[in-house]
């Protein structure tokens, strides 16, 4: 009897297929198989910029999983919530999200970089760099402890302000994005698909872009985290779902168009024009060329320096990374 696919079924198997004979296949075949056949991500339901977990489905199927559930964040502050309590095993959050929770003693630890150049900070009229933030008011979500709040706070850190101080946080349930468009705010550091609809209304201007202005350039934004329970219990899936999602980073890389397609095609994206753009612009082959490490230690020197957090940052990293299946994998996908 033949089989019939249905267009999700389809697209992920072509994504699966197109990037394991891209990228070899070999080694998933060859390592012993899996402890476990099952994980946990958390989901941002958006398309965003972790396109490469969602379009990993088919590969970790390659991989020997065939029990793997998305957890919606909601009303979360940043994926590594749900790994504190132990909702999801794994997740793509901010560097800077990573520090904090591991300063908060989660259990979780940071397996690689994913990519860099997902955000930008756009501002109305006055403001031309961050330290003109200064007295000016900032969208940040419902609660306080978001992804764009700590991002925000390292870049403000940065340049000598006081976020704390000099920064008019606005907490809001209308989300930061439609304040900006109202005028309601001064500033609103957008994401990945966020980014491509404020440049198409023409709202604002870009005053930092991730993808071209140092030192953000050179820094993660987003990596790969997992509980460390997970880790420790599983650590040939654990190195297999890193795989799947590095593969996931170079699909996007090689075929910017079918992930498009498909992250609108699951309902991720309402705007393939949009998605296009952000799979074609955001560097997913920096994964193979930064050092996540680096990237930690930034973020945990500027947010120690804003009192964020209080562990020293050399202790962040090391209670904080494991870069032996980074490690491992690279050296597989030269192959």
């Amino acid at each position: 009897m033949p089989i019939v696919l249905d267009r999700r079924s389809f697209m992920a198997s072509a994504a699966a297929i197109g990037a394991a004979g891209m990228f070899g296949a070999g080694p998933a075949l060859a390592d012993t198989s899996p402890e476990t056949t099952s994980a946990r991500f958390a989901d941002f339901v958006a398309g965003d910029c972790v396109a490469p977990q969602y379009i990993a489905e088919g590969l970790l199927r390659t991989e020997g999983f065939s029990d793997f559930s998305y957890v919606p964040v909601g009303d979360e502050a940043t994926a590594a919530a749900l790994l504190a309590d132990d909702r999801a095993d794994f997740g793509l959050d901010f560097a800077s999200a990573v520090v904090v929770a591991v300063d908060k003693g989660v259990p979780l630890k940071a397996l690689c970089g994913v990519h860099v150049g997902c955000w930008e900070l756009f501002a109305h009229e006055g403001i031309n760099s961050v330290l003109d933030l200064k007295g000016k008011s900032v969208g940040i979500g419902p609660t306080l402890g978001t992804d764009p709040q700590l991002y925000v706070t390292a870049m403000a850190t940065y340049v000598g302000l006081d976020p704390a101080r000099d920064i008019n946080w606005v907490i809001s349930d209308t989300t930061p994005m439609q304040l900006f468009a109202e005028h309601k705010i001064d500033a609103v550091l957008a994401v990945a698909l966020e980014v491509q609809a404020l440049r198409a209304q023409k709202l604002g201007h870009v005053v930092v872009s991730s993808i071209s202005d140092r030192p953000w350039s050179q820094y993660f934004c987003c990596m790969l985290v997992a509980r460390t329970d997970y880790i420790e219990r599983y650590p040939i899936a654990t190195k297999r779902v890193l795989r799947a999602i590095l593969k996931g980073a170079d699909a996007c890389v090689s075929d910017p168009d079918l992930i498009a397609r498909q992250l609108v095609d699951e309902g991720r994206a309402d705007n393939y024009e949009y998605a296009a753009r952000m799979i074609a612009e955001i560097p997913y082959a920096s994964w193979r060329e930064l050092d996540p490490e680096d990237s930690l230690r930034f973020f945990s020197l500027r947010l120690h320096e804003a009192g964020v957090v209080k562990s020293n940052p050399n202790d962040i990293v090391a209670n904080a990374t494991d870069w032996r299946f980074l490690n491992e994998v690279k050296r597989e996908l030269k192959q």
